[in-house]
């Protein structure tokens, strides 16, 4: 008896409930009213607006596209350097900090609708599979159409390489014959080292381009061999180097410093400091040291560079450099994306933060950087901001908060900075030059042993009037334009010859021979 009663009651709340729910569900599925107008749970306010614009805005807006930009513009009003860094990006953006990438090992230019092989790698899958200089690629896989088309840069990158242990099969075009060669990818090392050889008796250069995993092995080989004859001075030219890991730095530091010297710190708001000591008998820890620097120098690149400095250990010469300051830890995330965050700041032994002011914005940030750039390439001394001044144990002063400023300035004017000379890269005009010229003296070439002896060929031959033949007749009154700048080119075309033939060492070895103003740079 009780148990009919008590069905006879609650029947009519279970089918009320019942109407509620469905009209709840109803209203929400028909887009009217979010779901948490009903129900009591807060959601976080950047997951309410990206619910808002892909129900409401007035376009079609990919998600992920949304949430990037979201994320980015979240992360920009922190500092200049934290990012999100999207899945289709973190293989790209961490094989940057890696010794090697997987692919086959060449190099390549597109010069109208034809993709030629510009460099190939030694040792590496496509030098030991037959690929040369100036094979012309056509297919890729049989159904990829490489040449005949415009393609991207990054476009050809991708139809190329691939995981290890797959192979890719390259039609290619060879002195009027179509060749099919089947490629094994693989392992690519790629040296962050361009450059080691003596300049002049007992000074010896290297040259680093990043701070990547490895470096110090690089480093550490290239210092041995010039230790090995007998250097008494070094030259680490960092011009163009945005830095990396600070491990690599502190490794490379610890080389140059003695005793137990504080090489950098890091600190932040929630992380404790941590010090970097010097701590292992260095292989080069007397002999005199000097560090180029260009306004491009940053990060890991001014940590090395601020240390020696702070300890009167080297002479730095050249612009001031970038002024990255922050560091950066990186953290998966689950989407498969990665979030780089700034941690901490580094400060150098005397205890000079070198980050560039940033409380005006990212655009604010990204403008000063620009302008710098513009005045530097045009050879003006920028003095007008060196920070606080720090006094060394040997009583220079030295200066934080705006980049590492230089013990000796050097500006140095940058063809690639001077709009004048736009028209050397109008359609690839110089690349294109260069390259047709090397494959019609590739003969040659081939039989000169080193990048010196090269210079001693070569060095007199009149490429100026060659490319003004080479040049189109819309390029020609563009050229006469910047003929009073020929050395320059000259130079430069020479140096570009020299890479094809032994890479990035060939290039420095020539550019810095030529460059009058390296040579008031050195020691």
């Amino acid at each position: 008896m009780q148990e009919k009663n008590k069905s006879n009651w609650s029947a009519p709340l279970f089918y009320a409930f019942l109407v509620i729910v469905g009209v709840v569900i109803g209203v929400f599925f028909k887009g009217n009213l979010p779901l948490g107008s009903f129900i009591g749970h807060k959601q976080d306010p950047m997951q309410e607006i990206m619910q808002l614009i892909q129900s409401k805005y007035v376009e079609k807006v990919e998600g992920d596209s949304a949430s990037n930009r979201l994320a980015n513009y979240y992360l920009a009003q922190l500092d200049p350097h934290s990012v999100y860094i999207p899945p289709a990006d973190l293989a790209g953006v961490n094989e940057q900090l890696q010794p090697n990438f997987k692919g086959i090992g060449i190099e390549f230019m597109q010069f109208r609708d034809s993709i030629f092989v510009s460099y190939v790698m030694k040792e590496g899958p496509a030098a030991k599979a037959g690929i040369a200089i100036g094979d012309i690629l056509l297919k890729a896989d049989d159904s990829i159409q490489l040449s005949g088309k415009k393609w991207e840069s990054e476009e050809i990158r991708k139809k190329i390489k691939g995981p290890s242990n797959t192979s890719v099969k390259l039609l290619i075009a060879r002195e009027g014959k179509q060749i099919t060669i089947s490629i094994p990818r693989d392992n690519v090392s790629v040296s962050p080292v361009d450059a080691t050889y003596i300049i002049s008796p007992n000074i010896g250069y290297i040259r680093i381009n990043k701070f990547a995993d490895r470096t110090y092995e690089a480093f550490m080989q290239s210092l041995d061999s010039l230790v090995q004859k007998g250097i008494k001075s070094l030259v680490i030219d960092l011009r163009g180097n945005g830095g990396g890991l600070l491990s690599e730095a502190v490794a490379i530091a610890d080389e140059l410093l003695s005793g137990n010297k504080l090489i950098v710190y890091t600190e932040g708001a929630n992380s404790p400091r941590v010090d970097y000591f010097s701590k292992r008998e260095g292989l080069f820890e007397e002999g005199a040291v000097t560090i180029l620097m260009d306004e491009t120098s940053a990060s890991a690149s001014e940590v090395l560079a601020g240390a020696l400095q702070d300890w009167d250990r080297a002479k730095i010469v050249g612009q001031r450099s970038f002024g990255k300051g922050l560091v950066q830890q990186q953290y998966n995330l689950s989407n498969g994306g990665a979030l780089r965050l700034t941690t901490a700041k580094y400060y150098t032994p005397l205890g000079r933060n070198i980050q560039r002011p940033y409380s005006k914005g990212k655009q604010a940030y990204e403008d000063d950087f620009i302008h710098r750039m513009h005045e530097d390439a045009m050879g003006m001394q920028d003095s007008s901001f060196k920070g606080e001044a720090y006094k060394t144990p040997k009583g220079h002063l030295v200066y934080g908060g705006g980049g590492i400023y230089p013990d000796k300035w050097v500006s140095e004017k940058n063809i690639l900075m001077d709009s004048s000379f736009s028209i050397l890269w109008d359609k690839s005009l110089l690349n294109d030059f260069v390259f047709q010229w090397y494959l019609k003296n590739k003969t040659a070439i081939q039989t000169i042993k080193t990048p010196s002896d090269f210079l001693n060929q070569y060095a007199t031959y009149d490429y100026w009037t060659a490319l003004n033949q080479f040049a189109n007749a819309s390029q020609k009154p563009r050229l006469k334009l910047i003929e009073k700048n020929k050395a320059l080119v000259q130079r430069q075309i020479l140096a570009l010859v020299a890479r094809i033939k032994w890479y990035k060492q060939g290039y420095y070895e020539v550019e810095n021979a030529l460059d009058p103003v390296f040579t008031t740079m050195l020691p």
